[in-house]
């Protein structure tokens, strides 16, 4: 989704994956790299003026996975990072560090985290990690909490989650905009009129989200019954999050 969108914040976009990346344009540079591979994720961040970190075990897993990515492979990041100049980060965090809390609550940057699963505590050490590496070494990050970022809202849950495409690209340019960044945490949702999250710390960051769920509510309404009040989509922050298993390997 991004791909297209970000051509116009720098000269050269350098992607990288996991697995292979295909037909690259006369504007990227493709890398290949396992998260996990210091020396892979330190060539990766060699010369780059800013980082917009999206990598990583995305979903509910197994320990063992979510240990190599979001664990060890933020460390690589890191530390890639302090090696190579301290290119300004902005990092995924997730709403399932608050998965928790209840629909009703209105949160916070500094509320308690509640994290809804093993990827939820990954998400949390990522930003205990990167709150380390600002304050030792000072190290600007932004702390993205994404709610749903999807095309459209596609539940009922979503009417306060919904974060558009179009947000997020603004949220981008913002942040590696702002003279200084720091290393705030920032909700990753759209202006929407059931939103649970409160980013009205951040008027410095000349960030506004435009877009808003409710847009999409009435069609929500009528494609799909609401939620039961005991349903996890419907009481919790991180939805069914909240009751997946512990998965094993």
């Amino acid at each position: 989704m991004l791909r297209d969108r970000l051509t116009h914040i720098a000269p050269i976009l350098r992607l990288a994956d996991i697995a292979p990346i295909a037909a690259p344009r006369p504007w990227e540079e493709i890398v290949q790299c396992d998260l996990a591979d210091a020396a892979a994720v330190e060539a990766m961040v060699a010369g780059c003026d800013g980082i917009l970190h999206l990598g990583g075990i995305s979903v509910e897993r197994p320990f063992a996975p979510i240990m190599q990515a979001n664990i060890l492979g933020l460390y690589n990041l890191y530390e890639a990072a302090r090696a190579q100049g301290q290119p300004r980060i902005l990092f995924a965090s997730s709403n399932h560090t608050v998965g928790f809390w209840q629909q009703s609550d209105r949160l916070r940057p500094d509320c308690p985290y509640r994290p809804d699963g093993l990827y939820g505590v990954s998400k949390v050490f990522g930003e205990a990690l990167a709150r380390m590496y600002f304050d030792k070494f000072g190290q600007e990050t932004a702390l993205l909490r994404i709610g749903s970022c999807t095309e459209r809202p596609e539940n009922h849950r979503m009417l306060g989650s919904w974060f558009s495409h179009d947000d997020f690209l603004r949220l981008i340019e913002a942040v590696f905009r702002v003279p200084k960044l720091g290393c705030p945490v920032i909700w990753g949702a759209s202006n929407n009129s059931r939103g649970w999250w409160d980013n009205s710390h951040l008027d410095w960051l000349g960030w506004q989200p435009q877009d808003n769920a409710e847009d999409y509510a009435a069609e929500i309404a009528r494609q799909q019954p609401p939620p039961a009040p005991d349903d996890p989509l419907a009481r919790f922050q991180g939805g069914l999050f909240t009751q997946f298993p512990i998965y094993k390997d």
